[in-house]
């Protein structure tokens, strides 16, 4: 075979290829539509610069009729624009093979938003996400989502079109710069918001027919331009594979869970993937998940990998396997024990403002053994090599260590020389720094199972967060060894004023929320469970203190339940000034935690209640609706469940709107600031929170031992979930009285003449309000409430 290639680009990728395919003995001729200087001077004496300006990879016409013309055997796109533009249509009409996909299925790259769904569709892990086009629906959408977002233009943006803010005034302001502002052009036109994820990156380029597949080595990229992967991002300043993080173990459940259902689901939707498919992949503690997809070869990943290919690997042949649907016909061998690194050398200011025309020199003689140099933004000028982009060119090379790949590479950079060139010192320190902690024989505390590091970078990520719960007396600067609060900036007087305290937890709920990994709303209900008891005692709550406890601090959800936790205060008027966050390893179960609450409130000495001594025969009992289960009887709730088999992802029997598990997740109603207005007018005699034990054993603790509560259970909304509760675990009637609160979260009890006046301030506080029942004279051996026509409940 005598194969002459075209291949489209100019880049250090382009490079790479054309090194690798001119090695091919089958390979005749390599043609570069443009090329760069290092490609112009040849390789092998195969390569050739297209000299003429209009045969450019955009130009489609002229690149098909020049192939025809030069009997091109297989064209290889390497930048993503012409595949997205639908360069591959042009060759295959006339006959010729293309190593890389189609427009339909290059809209994987070129569409963030289509990739995101099908991702989706596929069942392919990745970030929670939304889609939008308009500009509002993106805005109320980042005001409701309780994580840390990632702005994504959904078009192509050469790079450059994924914005990361630090809070959600900075994800507002970044949302309008994409979507209004047009910072990137058409490419902003829409939109994928999606969950900022922590972890190493790896990428993962496969090389696939449509229908079989080979996954080359993982590699890792250095985005930014600064060491230690700080400034500004870049096209990328070094690479270095297999990246050591990526075990077998772990590359198994990739392919299996990530890259064989990519593959696959292409294929089945008629977009099969020709060429190779780039997965940038994010290791997260929940798992390996994907970031993107790109239909070509990686810049300077492929760099890094090719040369792990094994010298009788024939890259042409593969390819043109490839294109012609047939890759199981050639064999991929890797060489053994062999790691590679590239280091980019870039011009000074990149990626801001840099200098182009310096002249590059090469000191051909030095270069080690075993390293490779590859052009990327140079040009052949007036017979000598000058710079002509930001990211210049870089050296490669191999090693049977990763520390000798590195330092060998870092040899041959010192080879390369022009005016105000930069490099980054460190690529590959992610590699290194998990070696040294493996290697160390000091026990420290984090090889306990303790990190002191993230339980930092927690309080700093909450902050914000808790400071937007300040409220006068206390700043919810979290941080300290303690929450200060002062009652007269409050609005008390010290000499009139008793402080209460209530603390509580969450209960098996909590099992619940871990389940289904949905964590921000059980710290609604720690506030909620605290800060009801308070005012049931005619308490305001001023303060909240938080105890969260783990076996493995897991930054997402302890935020997540910390965010919770703000939303429950700001909701109850009191401030967060503190709290605990306790790792133990082996104490619980991976992925488990625990958590309690505490609170403390003021109240008047003339305001306290129950006011026992004037309570008497025909007050009114006033309920207040429930959000539905709130945080009780959920041992139960799990039985009925289990009982049932129904997932926790299927959809809610009552709530058909939400998954079973969000629809039990509800948090509990918080009733402060409804009630507050009637306390501080006198108007009330009591409250009774309607936690364990349901209606009939809380509503007598706030009454006199001769009075009973007298309900009817017509007179109020009985929230579908304990219909079907009851129904689902055939609950005897009496039994699920005593367990849930039926409806009914707060229970007011009210002189007659009073009773228009608080349900005033009840509507005004937009709170669904029943009048249930009254209170009876009540004999010794009577129970202190009693609720009629519940017979029929369910």
């Amino acid at each position: 075979m005598s194969l002459n290639i075209l291949i489209l680009g100019s880049g250090g990728r382009e490079h790479a290829l054309v090194w690798k395919l001119a090695e091919s003995p089958s390979v005749k001729k390599i043609y570069l539509a443009p090329g760069n200087g290092g490609t112009a001077v040849g390789a092998h004496g195969k390569t050739v610069n297209v000299p003429d300006m209009s045969i450019s990879p955009s130009n489609f016409e002229n690149l098909a009729k020049f192939a025809v013309e030069h009997d091109i055997g297989l064209v290889v796109p390497g930048p993503e624009q012409p595949l997205i533009d639908g360069v591959a249509e042009f060759f295959k009409k006339v006959g010729i093979p293309v190593f890389g996909p189609g427009k339909a299925t290059a809209a994987f790259e070129g569409s963030k938003t289509f990739s995101k769904d099908f991702m989706h569709k596929h069942n392919i892990p990745t970030a929670r996400y939304g889609n939008f086009s308009a500009y509002e629906d993106a805005k109320k959408f980042l005001d409701s989502v309780d994580f840390q977002v990632v702005l994504k233009a959904d078009g192509v943006a050469g790079g450059k079109g994924v914005l990361i803010p630090n809070s959600m005034q900075e994800a507002q302001e970044s949302l309008k710069a994409i979507m209004v502002e047009k910072q990137f052009g058409s490419a902003g036109d829409s939109i994928v918001i999606e969950e900022y994820l922590e972890g190493d990156e790896i990428s993962i380029l496969t090389i696939s027919d449509g229908y079989s597949y080979v996954n080359l080595p993982a590699a890792q990229d250095h985005k930014r331009i600064g060491e230690n992967d700080t400034g500004l991002n870049t096209g990328g300043m070094g690479a270095y594979a297999p990246a050591p993080v990526a075990t077998p173990q772990l590359l198994q459940q990739i392919d299996s869970e990530i890259v064989k259902p990519s593959i696959d689901g292409m294929r089945k939707e008629r977009r099969p993937l020709v060429g190779v498919l780039f997965t940038g992949i994010i290791l997260t503690k929940n798992g390996p998940k994907v970031l993107e997809y790109n239909v070509r070869f990686g810049d300077p990943e492929t760099q890094t990998v090719l040369p792990l290919l094994s010298d009788d690997t024939d890259l042409a042949e593969v390819m043109l396997a490839a294109a012609e649907h047939r890759l199981d016909s050639v064999e991929i061998k890797l060489k053994e024990n062999t790691y590679a690194t590239t280091v980019v050398l870039a011009a000074g200011g990149y990626p801001d403002k840099y200098d182009k025309g310096e002249e590059i020199t090469v000191d051909e003689e030095l270069l080690p053994k075993g390293s490779y140099v590859f052009h990327a933004g140079t040009t052949l000028k007036d017979g000598k090599i000058v710079t002509a982009g930001g990211r210049v060119i870089a050296a490669s090379a191999v090693g049977s260590t990763l520390r000798e790949a590195v330092d060998t590479a870092y040899q041959a950079i010192k080879c390369i020389h022009f005016k105000n060139s930069y490099y980054r010192k460190d690529i590959a320190h992610r590699a290194f720094r998990d070696a040294d902690v493996a290697a160390s024989t000091g026990i420290t505390y984090a090889d306990s199972g303790v990190s002191v590091d993230n339980g930092n970078l927690l309080v700093q990520r909450i902050k914000e967060k808790v400071k937007s719960t300040s409220r006068p007396g206390a700043d919810s600067d979290i941080g300290g060894f303690g929450g200060l609060f002062d009652l007269k900036q409050a609005g008390y007087n010290t000499d009139d004023t008793l402080l209460v305290g209530a603390t509580d937890g969450v209960g098996t709920k909590l099992m619940i929320a871990q389940e289904n990994n949905i964590h921000n709303t059980v710290g609604i209900d720690l506030v909620a469970m605290n800060v009801n008891d308070l005012v049931v005692q005619g308490a305001e709550p001023l303060i909240f203190l938080d105890y969260f406890a783990t076996g493995k601090l897991d930054l997402k959800v302890a935020s997540d339940f910390v965010s919770g936790v703000a939303d429950g205060c700001i909701e109850s008027g009191c401030a967060l000034v503190g709290g605990e966050t306790s790792e133990m390893p082996g104490m619980y179960p991976e992925g488990h935690y625990d958590t309690n609450g505490t609170a403390v409130g003021a109240v008047r000495k003339t305001d306290i209640l129950p006011k026992i001594s004037a309570m008497q025969e025909g007050d009114v009992l006033l309920g207040l609706a429930s959000d539905g289960i709130h945080s009780n009887g959920f041992s139960l709730v799990r039985k009925i469940i289990e009982h049932t088999g129904l997932p926790w992802d299927a959809k809610s029997p009552w709530d058909s709107t939400k998954t079973l598990g969000e629809a039990v997740l509800v948090p509990t109603k918080i009733y402060v600031k409804q009630v507050l207005p009637s306390i501080k007018e006198n108007l009330l005699l009591g409250l009774a929170h309607i936690t364990g034990g349901g209606l009939i054993e809380n509503i007598p603790r706030a009454l006199p031992s001769h009075l009973q509560a007298k309900l009817d259970i017509n007179t109020w909304e009985i929230p579908e979930v304990f219909k079907w509760l009851g129904k689902a675990g055939n609950v005897p009637v009496d039994d699920i009285l005593r367990t849930f609160n039926m409806g009914i979260g707060m229970v007011l009890i009210v002189k007659k003449e009073n009773v228009s006046r608080v349900k005033q301030h009840l509507k005004t506080a937009n709170q669904k309000t029943f009048e249930i029942g009254t209170l009876v004279h009540k004999n010794e051996n009577q129970p202190g409430c009693v609720i009629d026509n519940a017979v029929n409940l369910y």
